[in-house]
């Protein structure tokens, strides 16, 4: 469909494995983690050009965004789709780049760790509350329980460890370094790699709670505007995802700082040192690093497939909570998420909030404003799929 494919993602998510699968014979492969490809690629892209002629596999493009331009001059020239592929792990420098460069010439596809349903070998579609949908799922899966599902949150989603025999301390310990000292170290506003780290560290401890910038700074020791700007880093090389909340003129009490989810719950784990899933389990975060993982599993089966995740959150002064609003079509689908294995129908009391959505005119709203509210899950710890009214379905954590 475009001239240029860039697959972007974290580091190690098999962004080239993935296309070197992909690739037809006659596609090269170049890598300009290679120092003299990449000192030849900046120096004089024009000869990079005419020594990896398309069709070709160009790793790690923010290395030499020099070539971007020339890239798009081939792109027009030749007309043909699928010239270039890319890939690139350093987001943060490389969209501007790309954005200013081939504008309307690049399909990008975001790249995350394994979701649920590539490692079971399960259908991967879009979550959906749809309990017709849901049931037929059912009936191809196999149940997990609590155990096995602390296990696969404390593992984390990262390819490497379910590739073979990895040590998941060394892994991480590796990946952290890397991530510090190849892709931080590039920036001019991260002065200090440890400080850093550490901010990292509060980040994970923050997982599944609202942003409150100044508490971040207060507890890293840094500046507000710095900890929005290195959040904003976490945020483009997909560490982090950010949750906006859904905005509405009718839900005038609605809070307006977004929720933030550590993507990788292994790699969160690992920050904050945890020893084993039976202690993350038992500890006083499990709830929100298995609201985490939900919340990841919904956010990748989305990416999975090419869509945008349209995923929000509710939150008032009240401090009423619904964890996920997927908004689709002119109509918002509620998500609660709870550890418990019977979270009872308290579990979905503050869906009741959104009534005025439903129903404008009641509350003093216009016509125009009306949105509908469709089927509301609770997804938990439940053995089975079940109704909990006529609306809303308990749907067991293994079946996202």
């Amino acid at each position: 469909m475009f001239p240029v494919l860039l697959v972007t993602g974290p580091r190690q998510v098999g962004k080239t494995t993935l296309l070197q699968k992909l690739m037809e014979d006659d596609r090269k492969y170049v890598t300009l983690d290679d120092p003299d490809v990449r000192y030849l690629a900046k120096r004089d892209p024009a000869l990079f050009m005419q020594r990896y002629t398309p069709p070709v596999l160009i790793d790690e493009i923010q290395y030499a965004t020099e070539l971007l331009p020339y890239i798009k001059m081939s792109a027009d020239r030749s007309g043909r789709k699928g010239d270039f592929w890319l890939t690139g792990s350093q987001v943060f420098r490389l969209m501007k780049n790309v954005s200013e460069s081939l504008a309307g010439r690049v399909g990008i596809v975001n790249l995350l760790g394994l979701s649920d349903a590539e490692i079971y070998g399960y259908e991967s579609t879009p979550y959906t509350t749809d309990a017709a949908r849901l049931m037929k799922r059912a009936a191809g899966m196999k149940e997990r329980g609590l155990n096995e599902i602390y296990a696969r949150i404390f593992k984390g989603s990262m390819p490497a460890l379910y590739a073979g025999d990895t040590d998941w301390e060394v892994y991480y310990r590796s990946y952290v370094e890397t991530y510090l000292q190849r892709d931080i170290r590039d920036l001019s506003q991260v002065a200090d790699e440890m400080q850093f780290y550490n901010f990292m560290t509060i980040t994970a401890a923050h997982t599944s709670k609202p942003v409150v910038y100044e508490e971040f700074a207060g507890a890293a020791g840094i500046s507000a505007p710095t900890a929005k700007k290195w959040l904003s880093l976490l945020v483009s090389s997909h560490i982090i995802a950010l949750v906006q909340p859904y905005s509405n003129n009718i839900l005038k009490r609605a809070v307006k700082m977004p929720l933030m989810h550590f993507l990788d719950t292994g790699l969160a784990a690992y920050l904050l040192k945890w020893g084993s899933p039976e202690v993350l389990e038992r500890g006083i975060m499990s709830g929100v690093f298995f609201e985490s993982y939900v919340f990841s599993e919904i956010y990748k089966s989305y990416l999975n497939a090419g869509k945008e995740p349209p995923v929000y959150y509710y939150r008032d002064k009240d401090q009423k909570e619904i964890d996920i609003l997927l908004y689709q079509n002119g109509t918002i689908f509620p998500i609660e998420i709870k550890k418990a294995a019977s979270p009872g129908k308290s579990s979905i009391k503050n869906f009741s909030v959104l009534a005025p959505l439903d129903n404008p005119e009641r509350f003093g709203g216009m016509r125009e404003l009306k949105t509908a509210i469709g089927q509301g899950n609770v997804i938990c710890m439940s053995k089975n799929l079940l109704p909990i009214d006529e609306k809303n379905w308990y749907v067991p954590a293994w079946l996202v």
